[in-house]
């Protein structure tokens, strides 16, 4: 598990995904469905890997079994050694609090929340003390390159920036892994590629591995590997083949590219306000 200063601590042996013979059946109408049919896969620590298919062929049942959101009908799930597949929902949403961040296409924020209490309101559910929240919360900001515009809703912010602000909020809690479903599926192109690039920024920089499924063909000039899944099954697994076009920006700059659509003359002048409280647990 990882401390609020992102420290994932030593390094182990396990890779950050395995799965073995999983399987996902739904009883519909009568008859049993089957999305994933004997999943055998590996992730390494630290890769950006991407996950494609058609649609229906069981990507995003795949990624909630290893997020710990649909249980598998049967075989296993370990993320960093750790076999998920039969814990209680308490455990898993508290595992999931401080392992995994989740990045969604249609970025899934509080729309009455600014960017910043969108980031903060995470810590405040982990239990994280005031001016730690607020800390990590302008770091993760600047990670994304979104501080000048912290204090506005996502109605104020264009669709990269809101994805931005989403992936500042999966970091929030310095997670070793990232699961992204579709991040760039309602992008432009130069919006997606600088999306793509940050990813890998993080995994570079942050020591984070990423699982993202996408139809982007973009994102392979950006991942480490490329998994293929056909029939609720992997079909194929091979490394990335970069070939990138020089006017293309590097990600390493990703950080300080312009973002489209955004008002660059808005001042920032402005505290953060006093964020509201979070939601009691049940």
């Amino acid at each position: 598990m990882t401390d609020m200063n992102g420290d994932h601590g030593t390094e182990g042996t396990d890779p950050a995904i395995l799965t073995e013979e999983l399987t996902r059946t739904y009883r519909m109408g009568g008859q049993d469905i089957p999305a994933l049919r004997g999943v055998n896969l590996v992730v390494p620590e630290g890769r950006y890997m991407s996950l494609k298919g058609r649609s229906g062929s069981g990507k995003t049942t795949l990624l909630n079994c290893i997020g710990g959101l649909d249980t598998p009908t049967s075989g296993v799930v370990r993320i960093f050694g750790e076999s998920i597949d039969q814990w209680t929902e308490r455990k898993l949403t508290m595992w999931r609090r401080m392992t995994v961040g989740f990045v969604f296409q249609s970025f899934g924020l509080m729309p009455s929340l600014s960017a910043y209490e969108n980031v903060e309101l995470m810590l405040r559910m982990s239990g994280a003390k005031g001016r730690q929240r607020r800390a990590k919360a302008v770091e993760c900001l600047e990670l994304v390159g979104l501080t000048r515009w912290m204090h506005h809703r996502p109605f104020e912010l264009s669709g990269g920036q809101q994805q931005r602000v989403a992936i500042a909020r999966s970091l929030a809690n310095s997670p070793r892994l990232i699961l992204a479903d579709e991040p760039t599926g309602e992008l432009d192109t130069q919006t997606a590629r600088e999306i793509l690039g940050l990813f890998q920024k993080i995994v570079r920089e942050q020591q984070v591995t990423v699982l993202m499924v996408t139809h982007d063909g973009l994102s392979d000039e950006y991942v480490d590997e490329i998994l293929y899944l056909s029939d609720g099954a992997i079909a194929e697994q091979q490394p990335a083949v970069r070939e990138r076009d020089p006017a293309i920006p590097n990600p390493a700059d990703v950080r300080v590219l312009p973002v489209s659509d955004v008002q660059a003359a808005a001042p920032d002048t402005e505290e953060a306000p006093d964020p509201p409280s979070a939601p009691a647990e049940s």
